[in-house]
């Protein structure tokens, strides 16, 4: 008797046992198959950021869809169009700097391909806002790469009528790494270490948010709204794969979830820094969701995967050409599955 009332207690344990991971498994899955949320979203007040191979997929959407994301800020990032669609400049030119970018041909190049319609028109860039933020001990992304960035918004500005109106910040005279600075200070700074997050004493994050809106209301010192999860495969342009994780995140302050206006920052993360490779670290600590309350804009997070086929085993976002010839274009597939994103959080059709 003894003996079967412990077997019928062991398998009534394991059923509670199992029925606990179902539970477990029916949230996860519930958080994965979650959408976007509907904001009342500001089109003048949306902007993309991204650290590395996340600066430069920045540069590719404002040049490509400028009319949506007119404003841009890059960190450890080299010039729109640098890699031509090729690996071995991107791993050269693109990032070592030898032999350096030739932003001329750079800048002659966009001004073809925002005539021919392959990316945005270039008016929209009237009243844009560009910060390229860089370090002078970075050995990953040479710091005359980043500075080609700067001076291709410089020429494609000054050399473009009606774009006197932009506004280009080079900030490049700091001494961190390969990383995005965050507020705390550490032994960090200096180095390229996951999760990427060098900790500087400087607010690479908060800058960000100044040079794209402007000086803000109040200050907070931490984040009070809410991180979310959300289906990233239901986005996917006419079911095409975009080479990106299923899951994303998305920072809501509380106005935004009060219904009011709200600005938009589409945060990319760098290579091995997607939430597969660094957890949540990026989403929560680079320092953008105590900056998007003091400014009420929601952050949006996508993430990127590793994969051997195409190749891209960092998980970078695609800035030479492993997604398709027209990566960089307005018919590159991430491309038209951000436009997805934004439109299904309520930007405008019409923008």
């Amino acid at each position: 008797m003894r003996t079967n009332r412990k077997m019928n207690m062991r398998r009534m344990a394991r059923v509670i046992w199992l029925g606990g991971l179902l539970l477990v498994s029916t949230a996860c899955a519930k958080d994965v198959d979650a959408a976007l949320p509907k904001l009342k979203l500001e089109p003048s007040r949306v902007a993309v950021a991204g650290l590395s191979s996340g600066a430069y997929m920045a540069t590719q959407v404002q040049l490509a869809y400028p009319e949506l994301f007119p404003n841009a800020a890059m960190v450890a990032g080299g010039p729109y169009g640098c890699a031509g669609g090729k690996l071995d400049v991107a791993l050269s030119t693109c990032m070592k700097g030898a032999p350096a970018p030739d932003v001329d041909v750079l800048v002659a190049h966009a001004r073809q391909r925002a005539a021919s319609g392959e990316i945005g028109a270039l008016k929209d860039l009237a009243s844009a806002h560009v910060y390229l933020l860089h370090g002078t001990a970075d050995t990953t992304v040479a710091p005359g790469v980043a500075e080609a960035a700067a001076r291709f918004y410089e020429k494609l500005r000054d050399g473009t009528p009606g774009l006197t109106g932009m506004q280009v910040h080079d900030d490049g005279t700091r001494g961190f790494a390969h990383n995005l600075p965050v507020v705390a200070s550490g032994d960090d700074c200096g180095q390229s270490v996951s999760p990427y997050l060098g900790h500087c004493g400087f607010d690479a994050a908060g800058a960000i948010f100044e040079q794209m809106f402007g000086n803000p209301v109040h200050a907070v010192t931490q984040a009070r709204g809410e991180l979310r999860t959300f289906n990233q495969d239901a986005l996917r342009p006419a079911g095409a794969d975009a080479f990106l994780a299923s899951k994303g995140y998305v920072y809501l302050p509380p106005d935004c979830l009060a219904g009011k206006p709200c600005g938009l920052l589409i945060a990319f993360h760098g290579c091995k820094q997607n939430a597969d490779a660094v957890g949540e670290a990026f989403v929560k600590d680079a320092g953008f969701n105590r900056w998007a309350d003091a400014y009420d804009v929601a952050v949006l997070y996508p993430q990127t995967r590793a994969s051997f086929a195409p190749l891209n085993p960092q998980a970078c976002w695609d800035w030479w050409g492993y997604s398709g010839a027209d990566y960089d274009s307005r018919h590159g597939v991430q491309l038209r599955w951000l436009v997805n994103a934004v439109h299904a959080m309520g930007l405008p059709a019409g923008h």
